[in-house]
């Protein structure tokens, strides 16, 4: 299987977008989708303030599934039950469910609320996943597991360790699943059981991880695990402001996780179940969006493609063109010559534009412009005096300036509107174009 994850915590986009996105999916190589609502599943009754003001409807969880239907994409969603909830945890409601009272990152699994809270999410999701044959349960990065005064007395009492405080969480959150949802299999990241022995997994044994290399693999062999799946990127993961998605750098993620794959055969009984393409929007709930889903598909299509042909080979690099519209890709620069014509290939051009003229030409006509430094200086503005002569000389050109990037800005705006809901046009133009144009745009005011 080859699942490329949809990052909703950041940045989701209209339904009407992924209409346009999941015939490219399976066009490429995927047949399934690892969905992450977090906030934008249209949660119900007691769980309603769990909801984003821009969640998606019943209705279009629905038509998410059938258009995944109509291009063979199976669609695994994905809860998170012990870390990264910070979606739950930043609620006065919810705040006393914390491992650690000032960090709303990870949940307390001594406090039996805990369960009862995931059960009912875990139920509203599946409720509304009825084909759905898989659930990822997360349980990643749990963050200060251990460090609060509840797991320090269960650590002390039990002779145990944070492993086992862990692990008997999962088993919970996995006792609950099999009894309420017969034949429902579940996936979860792998990182917290690396730091695990054999001994308490094999008591503890789940069906599925994502480890990422082969000693770890070794490890779940003796632990009695039958299948793995591999988690590589498609982007989102080269820094938390990452704007532009770096071509290569992924490329190369992927044929190391190909090397990996060719080791599973001497590791019979473990079979490779499956891949999951991340690409992450957020790093968590509270940090800044990552690379756009438009500007990110080129990325994408290489990484799909890449798995399919076993190496980014002739036939690979061939589809990839063909299915984008492109002429040429250069992995190296991260960028793609022709129009394309893939889903938001208008956003990818223009966010280009962004990335790599806006700061410069901005900065440029700021700084280095002398009669701007000697005759229109912050001393200046600050006093509102100067010399009509003198300003003239570079009126003219910051002016042209500001209506040129005024202009693309309000284009830019109305393509990003067609995919994203109000609040991500607001923040992605906050933190990549306001900080630059503000400064031309207050200069212009100052000018005038």
């Amino acid at each position: 299987m080859r699942l490329v994850h949809l990052d909703l915590k950041g940045a989701a986009p209209r339904v009407s977008y992924l209409e346009q996105v999941f015939p490219f999916l399976s066009q490429l190589g995927a047949n399934g989708v690892l969905i992450e609502y977090e906030d934008m599943f249209p949660f119900k009754g007691e769980l309603e303030i769990l909801r984003s003001p821009y969640a998606y409807s019943e209705e279009d969880i629905e038509r998410i599934q059938q258009l995944a239907e109509q291009h063979k994409l199976e669609v695994v969603p994905l809860v998170q039950t012990f870390g990264h909830v910070e979606f739950i945890l930043k609620h006065e409601k919810y705040q006393h469910l914390r491992e650690v009272e000032r960090f709303p990152n990870s949940f307390n699994p001594h406090v039996p609320e805990t369960l009862a809270l995931l059960k009912s999410i875990l139920s509203q999701v599946i409720e509304k996943h009825r084909r759905s044959t898989w659930i990822h349960i997360g349980a990643d990065e749990v963050f200060h597991l251990g460090e609060g005064m509840d797991s320090k007395n269960w650590m002390s009492h039990n002779k145990g360790d944070v492993g086992t405080m862990y692990l008997k969480h999962i088993k919970e959150v996995l006792g609950f699943l099999t009894a309420q949802f017969w034949g429902l299999r579940v996936l979860m990241w792998d990182d917290m059981l690396r730091k695990i022995g054999v001994g308490a997994l094999r008591v503890a044994l789940m069906a599925h991880a994502c480890p990422s290399a082969v000693p770890f693999l070794t490890k779940y062999v003796e632990s009695g695990f039958e299948a793995v799946w591999f988690a590589s990127a498609f982007k989102g993961t080269t820094g938390p402001a990452q704007a532009w998605t770096p071509l290569s750098y992924h490329l190369k993620n992927h044929l190391s996780w190909l090397k990996v794959m060719q080791a599973v055969p001497r590791l019979a009984p473990l079979r490779l179940q499956g891949v999951v393409l991340t690409g992450w929007q957020r790093y968590d709930h509270y940090s800044v969006l990552c690379e756009l889903l438009p500007v990110s598909i080129p990325s994408l299509a290489i990484c799909l493609q890449t798995l399919v042909n076993g190496g980014f080979t002739e036939e690979a690099k061939r589809k990839v063109l063909d299915v984008l519209g492109l002429e040429s890709v250069q992995l190296e620069q991260s960028t793609c010559e022709g129009r394309g014509a893939f889903p938001g290939v208008e956003i990818y051009h223009m966010v280009e534009q962004v990335n790599g003229h806006l700061k410069d030409s901005i900065l440029k006509a700021l700084e280095e412009e002398s009669a701007i430094k000697g005759w229109f200086s912050p001393y200046h503005r600050k006093r509102q005096f100067g010399n009509p002569r003198n300003m003239e000389s570079f009126g003219s050109k910051v002016l042209k300036l500001h209506e040129d990037w005024e202009s693309f800005v309000r284009d830019l705006r109305a393509q990003l509107e067609r995919i994203y809901f109000p609040d991500t046009v607001e923040e992605w133009m906050e933190e990549n174009v306001n900080p630059y144009l503000d400064q031309l745009r207050d200069l212009v005011r100052d000018y005038r």
